[in-house]
């Protein structure tokens, strides 16, 4: 097994989130290392875009958040081997990047700017994507996105609806994806009950 180390912000969301609870369920050592938000812009110097999740693999620096979740997914076997169910894990995969790339530049705004841009994001994309999320999961029989079992495209959707859910994005109702897509928040509930994913959140006192 190869020596991984994993950087990423010290929260339960976000891009490093899904490769975490890959190598959890997976049973993948790992080194887990977390900074504060404040510590990102002295860390940032050292990544190769200025960006984070980075893994290094035996002493390696590997960027790119999908295919760093790819990669843990696979030591995991949370990944497909099945090409055409490979394909539709990694559609699931990029549509969440889509939407968080719609979503970045809103963090950028303060006040009545960010307000005005959530609440478009929230009349318009946010459901458009969540949607499509609910119709996928309902079309390859409502409890997994591929390969008929848990993958990492179930875990990467499982933190986004997650971190909606929490209320802690200023002017997005944490009641959206049970309004807009309640297959999505069944979807979320039945991962986190999984005994390796409470075991992972209960190490930090987080539900």
């Amino acid at each position: 097994m190869p020596q991984l180390k994993l950087t990423y912000f010290d929260f339960h969301g976000g891009r490093g989130e899904p490769a975490r609870l890959a190598m959890q369920i997976g049973g993948i050592p790992f080194e887990d290392h977390r900074f504060s938000f404040p510590e990102f812009a002295e860390l940032r110097k050292s990544t190769p875009f200025g960006q984070v999740p980075t893994l290094l693999v035996d002493g390696v620096l590997v960027t790119q958040s999908d295919a760093i979740t790819r990669y843990v997914g696979k030591l995991a076997g949370l990944y497909p081997t099945d090409a055409f169910q490979a394909l539709l894990c990694d559609e699931v995969l990029t549509v969440l990047e889509d939407a968080s790339i719609r979503l970045g530049p809103s963090f950028r705004l303060t006040g009545d700017a960010q307000k005005a841009a959530r609440l478009d994001l929230v009349k318009d994309s946010m459901p458009m994507y969540l949607g499509w999320l609910q119709k996928q999961l309902l079309a390859h029989g409502g409890e997994y996105f591929a390969d008929n079992r848990l993958t990492v495209a179930d875990l990467k959707v499982f933190v986004d609806v997650r971190g909606l859910n929490s209320g802690w994005l200023d002017h997005v109702p944490s009641d959206l994806v049970e309004t807009v897509a309640p297959a999505l928040n069944a979807h979320m509930q039945r991962i986190a009950k999984l005994p390796a994913v409470q075991q992972y959140y209960a190490k930090f006192n987080t539900k």
